[in-house]
């Protein structure tokens, strides 16, 4: 990176001319508080919407949609050349028709052409024109180049129209900027440009009654920071979540289960063109052998045993199946030691039954606090397990960390 004169990151936010345009004085003040110098540079349209003086106050820096504003400093050229990333929300069809074609005609458009650092894109339009042919062929360009387009959310646009085309929330955006940010990707750098993947997250849970479900201690923040990474590096990512209580990564296609089962169907369903499945949601082993409709009521009688019956082997079938040849399958195993082997132990017996590619081996026993060393907090530890014989510690730090080794290890195998 880059950082100016006081060790800031600089960023460029551009902005389009888009109804949207306001939200990005929300992204601009999250970028400002967590310490980066920003330069806004939005389009002669955009400031229909929001006005220069309002983005210049908020920012501390001038702002100006010209190529012909200090000339001598020859902007279109050095605010691309110095800045360590570019975001533009929201992003219009128009303004992505020609970051792909690669027109010059404005002060945003050349910082484009000439930055060479990461670049994210996030769409705002209508829908119809969201899933127009040319802008889903714009949007694959830009993603082939090694360009991030986030994918815009489902909701409520101008007017009374409701569709995908919605500019996802400025928490949403910002996480991802700041993922391109840690990881220092070039403009061409996206790794997992061209490539889907599917990522299981959370815990399933069994229901025993309409209030009442047999389930586990797993967040789904592993899982969801997959995403994230994944989502930085450029790949098409599908999140199948269970249960989980965090905010979607923006760009994900999301899609809610419950049960084991329910999880089970999605995510064949989902695999079906992945390059990469990633099974890091705890699933349920076993299920009630029977649902009771209504609320089983307290006696003063001992309750029946529950009695048990086996959940389908998803990561099993997942891997004797291989939807697509040359896929790669990730599992993940939480693990306590026990009387009859270690965390590691039970992890080699483990990737021996599921013949996954790799196995990610937590240990999930108690810290000295007596919490969980991986349900839960934001770090993790773990040693990664390959189906030729290699072992990849990985030393505690934060859940994102843990998940650029899991994707380089797979994009290892894919080549």
């Amino acid at each position: 990176m880059s950082p100016d004169a006081q060790g800031r990151p600089r960023i460029v936010l551009g902005v389009s001319g888009g109804i949207a345009a306001y939200k990005a004085c929300e992204l601009l003040r999250r970028f400002t508080e967590g310490g980066a110098s920003v330069r806004v540079v939005p389009t002669a349209s955009a400031l229909n919407f929001v006005g220069a003086a309002t983005w210049a106050a908020l920012s501390g820096n001038p702002v100006s949609t010209s190529v012909w504003d200090d000339v001598h400093e020859v902007p279109h050229v050095r605010i691309g050349q110095q800045a360590d990333l570019v975001v533009v929300a929201p992003a219009t069809a128009d303004l992505l028709a020609k970051a792909a074609t690669g027109q010059a005609d404005d002060l945003l458009t050349g910082t484009l052409l000439t930055a060479r650092c990461p670049v994210l894109f996030a769409p705002a339009m209508h829908t119809e024109m969201w899933e127009h042919p040319a802008t889903v062929e714009n949007v694959a360009t830009l993603r082939r180049r090694g360009v991030i387009v986030l994918d815009p959310a489902s909701g409520r646009l101008t007017g009374a129209d409701t569709g995908p085309g919605r500019l996802p929330e400025p928490e949403q955006i910002y996480a991802a900027a700041l993922r391109l940010l840690e990881r220092g990707v070039s403009g061409g750098g996206a790794d997992l440009a061209g490539r889907r993947v599917v990522i299981s997250a959370g815990g399933t849970r069994e229901p025993l009654d309409p209030v009442r479900f047999l389930g586990n201690r797993s967040t789904g923040l592993q899982g969801y920071a997959l995403a994230e990474t994944a989502l930085a590096r450029g790949a098409e990512v599908v999140l199948v979540s269970a249960n989980v209580e965090l905010a979607d990564p923006a760009g994900a296609k999301i899609v809610r289960v419950g049960s084991a089962e329910e999880l089970r169907v999605a995510v064949f369903d989902a695999a079906a063109d992945a390059d990469v499945v990633v099974m890091a949601a705890a699933v349920a082993d076993f299920r009630p052998a029977r649902v009771v409709d209504a609320k089983i009521k307290k006696s003063d009688h001992d309750p029946e045993p529950l009695a048990l019956v086996r959940n389908a082997d998803v990561l099993a079938e997942l891997c004797a199946a291989r939807p697509r040849t040359g896929q790669i399958i990730i599992g993940f195993a939480a693990e306590t030691g026990d009387a009859s082997g270690s965390v590691l132990d039970h992890g080699r017996a483990k990737l021996e039954r599921k013949r996954c590619d790799l196995l990610v081996v937590n240990d999930v026993g108690a810290d000295e606090s007596g919490r969980s060393k991986a349900f839960g907090s934001p770090d993790n530890a773990a040693v990664i397990l390959g189906a030729d014989g290699s072992e990849t510690p990985v030393p505690r730090g934060p859940k994102s960390a843990l998940s650029d080794v899991i994707w380089d290890l797979a994009l290892e195998r894919l080549a």
